[in-house]
């Protein structure tokens, strides 16, 4: 029987999102990217001119604001639908102004507490393939399967320029990359880490057609 719950945790650029859309295609699931939500939350503060500074608020903000991931509505070539106070923001939490702030917004506990209960809440509908950084340790840890991906971090930058995501030279996004990794493991709520029965794999010589197989296997043996 097929892992109705799929957790797949690691660094930036680790190859966590481009595996799951495979899954979830080929298994008929939700693909569900967590960092969505905290690009939603930081939205709504952009919006509102809020303080990134201030922890409070953002957390009073972030209990407060309606939150939803569905499938696709739309054939635009997106995964699936964010849904921020009735008001499809698909495309709006990718803009420049957002990347650049959602790093500290996701940093503060009351902010991830408040998205972690929303997580739990869509992975408990089943037949989802979650992606974060702390999905198999603390959002779903009842997840039947648990996968955490890794690879260099040069092999990671080199995946961001490859992609159109480098928007500076390959030495700054290698930077930026060390700096989220710094920021993701060294957090005293929910740091990057493997949970202790995820399957890990290091993807940087690995091509995402290995992966995928790889992890197509472990999801139909996982119940």
């Amino acid at each position: 029987m097929t892992a109705s719950t799929i957790a797949i945790d690691g660094p930036a650029a680790s190859g966590k999102s481009a595996l799951a859309q495979r899954l979830a295609a080929k298994l008929g699931y939700l693909f569900f990217d967590t960092g969505v939500m905290y690009r939603a939350v930081t939205l709504a503060a952009l919006r509102k001119g809020m303080a990134l500074d201030s922890e409070d608020d953002l957390g009073a903000l972030a209990e407060s604001v309606s939150l939803d991931i569905r499938p696709p509505s739309v054939p635009d070539g997106r995964e699936y639908d964010v849904w921020l106070d009735g008001e499809d923001v698909t495309k709006r939490i990718r803009t420049a102004e957002v990347d650049q702030a959602v790093s500290q917004v996701s940093s503060y506990a009351r902010v991830r507490m408040a998205m972690t209960r929303r997580q739990r809440e869509i992975g408990l509908r089943g037949n989802v393939v979650m992606v974060g950084r702390d999905i198999g340790t603390v959002v779903m840890p009842e997840a039947d399967l648990k996968i955490y991906l890794d690879a260099t971090p040069e092999i990671r930058a080199q995946r961001r320029m490859r992609q159109g995501e480098g928007r500076e030279t390959y030495e700054e996004t290698l930077g930026a990359i060390r700096r989220r990794d710094l920021l993701d493991t060294s957090r005293a709520l929910a740091p990057l880490r493997p949970a202790e029965d995820s399957h890990v794999l290091d993807t940087s010589a690995l091509s995402i057609d290995h992966v995928a197989e790889w992890a197509l296997r472990l999801a139909q043996d996982a119940r």
